[in-house]
């Protein structure tokens, strides 16, 4: 058994004790696994602002890796949210890239979790005349500052 396919087992019985029913599939993403979950009750799945699916996809790996200590970490979206959100935060991080060069001064982004902050530093990196950086420390969200070189 694959790691996606337990971590789909395990997806599908936390689910299935929150009352939830869903279809889950798999899809290989240059990532790794993404479990994408389909249901009628996507609202309650995906939370405020992705922080339930954000919980989910935690546990999921947290119980696969106890199972199989070597899996590679599984990525959960419902109805494709995460893949909009990240769209959407391309967009924003380009905008803000544009804004800095034109006005020469520095801006702070909206506080993002470490996932999110590594897509925004993906896309600031493309931009020799930019420069990012994020405060230390163990903070779950944290803003990063984007600045003229």
């Amino acid at each position: 058994m694959t790691a996606a396919e337990l971590a789909t087992k395990i997806l599908d019985a936390m689910l299935g004790h929150l009352g939830l029913a869903a279809e889950i599939q798999i899809q290989e993403t240059e990532d790794g696994p993404t479990l994408q979950i389909f249901s009628s009750e996507k609202e309650t799945i995906i939370g405020d602002n992705g922080d339930r699916l954000d919980d989910i996809q935690y546990l999921v790996n947290r119980i696969l890796r106890r199972q199989m200590p070597d899996a590679v970490r599984v990525k959960v979206d419902c109805e494709h949210f995460r893949s909009m959100q990240e769209d959407r935060l391309h967009v924003e991080v380009r905008e803000l890239i544009e804004l800095v060069k034109t006005q020469r001064k520095t801006y702070r982004m909206r506080p993002l979790n470490a996932f999110y902050r590594r897509l925004a530093y993906n896309v600031i990196a493309e931009d020799s005349a930019v420069t990012a950086s994020s405060p230390p420390g163990d903070d779950r969200l944290k803003r990063i500052s984007i600045s003229p070189k």
